[in-house]
């Protein structure tokens, strides 16, 4: 009985433990073909940005500063 026990919690573990290592790799095979297509789509994207950002004229901000000559009026 003792015997019978310990052979089916050690193949019960080996089980475990095999689904788990697949599903590992599994996620690992995943993970690396992920980073490929993000990779790439940033290869891609960064051409087209920077051409965008070359034909983008900057706009010019409108301040009204009093200049320092300007004497503050007093009240």
């Amino acid at each position: 009985m003792g015997l019978t026990n310990f052979i089916l919690t050690v193949a019960g573990v080996s089980a475990v433990v095999m689904l788990l290592r697949s599903d590992v790799k599994q996620s690992a095979t995943v993970f690396k073909r992920n980073i490929k297509h993000i990779r790439h789509w940033l290869e891609e994207e960064t051409p087209a940005a920077s051409k965008a950002a070359q034909s983008i004229k900057p706009k010019e901000i409108e301040t009204k500063v009093p200049g320092k000559d300007i004497p503050k009026e007093k009240d």
